[in-house]
């Protein structure tokens, strides 16, 4: 399974200057690093509201740059809380799955691919 829809960057390559593109991708990765933070904070804390804010923001801007895996386990984490270890291991996979769609999001950036 690809860990981005190809459909949605081709989109975003055709729309966007390259220069544009990129600051897309590098926004989207800060983001990321930034609200699966708050997402595992929300998930120690017991703050169900934190986490589901969380999870609808990661949801959002991975659905915006097509990272369809990380949007898939986001909206999951939606509507699935629960306190400790299940939470724990949600951010884990959630990292994981940031960390395979960035790698595809930097392929997709180098010269000669669509959209480098």
């Amino acid at each position: 399974m690809t860990a981005i829809d190809n459909s949605v960057l081709t989109q975003l390559a055709a729309d966007l200057s390259v220069a544009d593109l990129r600051l897309v991708l590098q926004t989207f990765e800060t983001d990321m690093q930034r609200l699966v933070a708050s997402l595992a904070a929300a998930g120690q804390a017991g703050d169900a509201a934190g986490w589901q804010r969380a999870a609808h923001s990661i949801a959002g801007a991975a659905a915006a740059v097509g990272a369809s895996e990380v949007e898939r386990q986001a909206r999951q984490a939606m509507t699935h809380f629960t306190f400790g270890h299940t939470s724990a291991a949600v951010v884990v996979a959630m990292n994981l799955a940031v960390a395979a769609a960035l790698t595809e999001l930097q392929h997709f950036t180098m010269p000669g691919s669509p959209g480098g």
